[in-house]
């Protein structure tokens, strides 16, 4: 499974910018897709994830604020971010959960896009 995300930018407090990313490869193959993100010198965190199942899931920093959907059919996800603050500032990163038999389970990654919230 390849991901390739995009949307990332520079917006200012308070702002909204939608991240999307879209899966190829072996897409029959994921099981739930998400956004992760990343500050330098900190650990990858989760920011949202959606199961194939409709179950979401999110990071408390972001919740209310946040929202993550996906378009099956064009095997893309998205996250919509509202009401931005400065600790949103991060590098952005597409997940897909999938693979089979032994592969099951697999973390597939995208590049980073870079998010910068300014105040």
């Amino acid at each position: 499974v390849q991901l390739q995300a995009s949307g990332g930018g520079l917006v200012q407090v308070g702002g909204s910018l939608t991240l999307s990313c879209v899966a190829s490869g072996r897409t029959d193959t994921i099981a739930g897709m998400g956004w992760y993100r990343q500050v330098e010198g900190k650990e990858r965190e989760l920011v949202a994830g959606l199961t194939n199942g409709g179950y979401e899931s999110y990071a408390d920093s972001v919740k209310g604020r946040f929202t993550i959907s996906r378009d099956n059919g064009k095997n893309m996800v998205f996250l919509q971010m509202n009401t931005l603050k400065p600790e949103d500032t991060a590098v952005y990163y597409c997940n897909a959960v999938a693979g089979t038999g032994s592969n099951y389970g697999t973390d597939y990654w995208g590049k980073g896009t870079q998010v910068t919230v300014s105040s």
